[in-house]
């Protein structure tokens, strides 16, 4: 099976990219604007023909699209996210490959959700933000396109390769940087918000089970638990050997919790896309920032965490992932114990 990947060096590119080579049957192809692209394409500027051409010329069975982005303003976003999508779609359409589409989605797509709900894939999605919308729109394109095509919905991806601005990955940072200094408290804001977190290599084995399969439609990709972020910060703080106290900025009098991952007593968090927690920073000067707020130039050991991704998606999210079962007979066996031991092996080669 001949498969083009394109995306191969982003989070989760890399890892889909190890998986395909791993598999014997499997002659991968990756196209990207790097120079260590087999083909060198830039899907935001390149145009439908020119990619056609090059589809004709390698004759995929499958185009799995891993490109994308999740920062910048909403004309960047709708480039990289949405135009980069039409143009692998045309081209499909014009070329005579007949190859199919494994599409990258987000479950940024669904937006906000009901705490203690399961989203499933005939949810109506109402994006928050315009990383959302960006990705919706895209996965509209696919879906009309008329093509053999599945796009996976990836919640929360989370282990090796968890880029440093992510709320886990600014998370194992911060605990860090109180490890080196040996600071006996972390301050932490946004802890109250809970996501689905599925391990990225888990996500690579539902790509490429997904290019395997018939199956089309929208499939959603996450480990089925919603996990307070104040929760995997105490196993992050276990499997770190962390010793100090967590001491939650944003909830109740006195809420906190030990390394020991207890957690703490907290509301729910709100989400980065608006602002979250920043008006508790804002009147209490003295507190170290929130989640995801930059550190100050007069507290050089402020707790530099992860507020979660400005992604419109509330407190909650939560999959349902029977259809990725069902469909792809895939489900997630990497538990989030282990894809934090493997951020915080990443983060503590820093020291």
């Amino acid at each position: 099976m001949r498969v083009l990947l394109i995306g191969a060096n982003g989070y989760i590119g890399r890892f889909v990219a190890d998986r395909l080579l791993a598999d014997p049957a499997v002659q991968l192809t990756v196209l990207g604007r790097g120079d260590d692209a087999d083909v060198r394409f830039d899907l935001a500027t390149g145009s439908p023909g020119a990619l056609t051409r090059f589809l004709d010329a390698v004759h995929p069975g499958v185009v799995v699209n891993c490109a994308g982005t999740t920062r910048g303003g909403a004309r960047e976003l709708t480039r990289h996210n949405t135009v980069a999508v039409a143009t692998v779609c045309e081209a499909l359409r014009r070329s005579g490959c007949g190859a199919r589409l494994v599409q990258l989605g987000c479950s940024a797509e669904y937006g906000p959700s009901q705490p203690n709900s399961s989203t499933a894939e005939d949810a109506v999605p109402r994006p928050g933000g315009p990383y959302g919308v960006s990705k919706l729109a895209a996965t509209e394109l696919v879906l009309g396109s008329g093509l053999d095509a599945v796009v996976l919905r990836v919640f929360s991806p989370a282990g090796p390769g968890t880029p440093a601005g992510s709320p886990l990955g600014r998370l194992a940072e911060a605990m860090r940087r109180a490890m080196q200094s040996g600071d006996g408290e972390l301050k932490l804001g946004g802890l109250g918000v809970q996501r689905d977190f599925v391990d990225v290599r888990d996500v690579a084995r539902a790509v490429h089970a997904a290019s395997l399969s018939a199956a089309q439609g929208v499939i959603n990709i996450g480990s089925g638990r919603a996990v307070r972020l104040r929760d995997a910060a105490a196993v992050l703080a276990r499997v770190a050997g962390y010793g100090g106290t967590l001491q939650e900025l944003d909830g109740p009098p006195g809420a906190h919790t030990s390394h020991g991952g207890h957690g703490g007593h907290g509301g729910h968090g709100g989400h980065g896309g608006h602002g979250g927690h920043a008006g508790h920073v804002a009147h209490t000067p003295h507190l170290r920032p929130a989640i995801g707020h930059p550190r100050g130039e007069s507290d050089p050991h402020a707790a530099s965490v992860a507020f979660p991704y400005p992604d419109g998606c509330g407190s909650w999210q939560q999959a349902d992932v029977r259809t990725a079962r069902d469909r792809l007979g895939w489900r997630p066996r990497i538990n989030l114990e282990e894809s934090l031991a493997d951020i915080w092996m990443e983060a503590a080669c820093r020291i």
